[in-house]
């Protein structure tokens, strides 16, 4: 039963961090201009991940028997940046944004990276689930660091 338990809270410590990374986007979409479509498009692509790598998550703790989490990370425990990125932002400046979503994009590959190297006992199903996560997610880190680079040369 415990490693039960540990799992689930595994698990659910993603599925908090996945509720950051949309509390994010969903801030950084209101903070870019207008005009910025593509960054719009791109955010809210990023956001209905995390949507997705939830459902994913819970239908797994659902079936360890646990209780999924609804909230956001604790300071201290997983990165909390995503609930205070709009406090960095310096206007509407794409640069910041970018950098802002990078930082926050790291720190989601922190914690499925923490996921991955646990000690409790993540059977293969669970640990291919989080890995296959942590690849996509790699890919809009890489997205969002493309963009800045992009930005900061043009400027």
């Amino acid at each position: 039963m415990e490693t039960n338990e540990n799992l689930v809270e595994v698990l659910n410590d993603l599925i908090k961090i996945n509720n950051d990374r949309i509390d994010g986007y969903e801030k950084a979409v209101e903070e870019v201009e207008d005009i910025d479509l593509d960054l719009r498009r791109i955010f809210q692509k990023m956001a209905n991940e995390s949507r997705q790598n939830i459902d994913e998550l819970s239908a797994e703790i659902k079936a360890l028997g646990g209780e999924v989490a609804t909230g956001t990370t604790n300071s201290g425990k997983i990165y909390r940046v995503w609930m205070d990125i709009k406090a960095t932002f310096t206007g509407h400046d794409r640069t910041s944004v970018l950098e802002s979503c990078e930082y926050g994009e790291d720190a989601a590959q922190e914690a499925y990276d923490d996921a991955l190297a646990t000690d409790a006992d993540l059977p293969v199903n669970i640990r291919q689930i989080i890995a296959n996560q942590k690849a996509e997610l790699l890919e809009s880190h890489n997205l969002i660091k493309k963009y800045r680079d992009l930005h900061q040369a043009v400027n």
